[in-house]
């Protein structure tokens, strides 16, 4: 599927950035390992629910970055693969990971057939997403998931703020912004697409922290 026009600029900006910090990010960002206990028994729970999958269909990590998740599904029993816009962030992936499969691509128009995916994890990648492009992303999830496919999305969420960072990791310029949407609007937006949502996660900011983190898990009806 071809991404809409009107968000190649957006996705450009986005791409552009994470190919900029892509090495200063792969040593900065915190391994699965070292999340904390809930956040690391999400990803348990979401790798158990996709384990159950009878025809063992394949889950992708999209926004998968240097792959350290997709990697730590994978050691789950997930038959994992991973997709991110960065070829930058895709090179190191492969190079850390060189069993698994990563490929350059878009959230908004997926280079995956219909109904095929067992699982879907967002997991911190769509907060670059404007609100009002995420029905296509979600449509997208909604598309290539299979019946009872099972969705993990994750990350920030706020009252509607419009973050536009000038630098990121390492201090590297980026040109990328980040919307913090209520946990409730990604509800609705889910449902939208026609998932179903059945769990919602909302963990107030830890020490030194500003922002909530919501995990929601969704899926798609048999």
């Amino acid at each position: 599927m071809t991404e809409p026009s009107h968000l190649t600029a957006i996705l450009t900006a986005i791409r552009e950035s994470y190919d900029t910090v892509a090495a200063d990010y792969a040593e900065q960002v915190k391994r699965p390992g070292e999340l904390d206990p809930l956040s690391r028994a999400l990803l348990a729970a979401f790798a158990e629910s996709v384990r159950e999958d009878e025809e063992g269909r394949p889950v992708a990590d999209l926004g998968c970055g240097p792959g350290f998740v997709t990697a730590h599904l994978a050691e789950l029993g997930v038959p994992a693969f991973g997709v991110d816009v960065s070829p930058r962030m895709v090179e190191i992936a492969r190079r850390t990971h060189p069993g698994l499969t990563f490929t350059v691509g878009s959230m908004t128009g997926l280079e995956i057939a219909d109904g095929t995916l067992g699982g879907i994890l967002a997991f911190y990648s769509v907060h670059h997403t404007p609100p009002e492009a995420l029905p296509v992303v979600f449509a997208e999830f909604y598309r290539t998931l299979g019946p009872g496919g099972r969705l993990m999305l994750a990350g920030w969420v706020g009252d509607g703020e419009r973050l536009r960072p000038a630098q990121a990791y390492g201090g590297h310029p980026v040109s990328y912004e980040s919307h913090l949407l209520p946990a409730q609007r990604l509800v609705e937006l889910l449902e939208q697409a026609g998932l179903v949502v059945t769990a919602r996660v909302v963990q107030e900011p830890e020490e030194g922290r500003k922002r909530r983190i919501a995990t929601l898990m969704a899926r798609k009806a048999v």
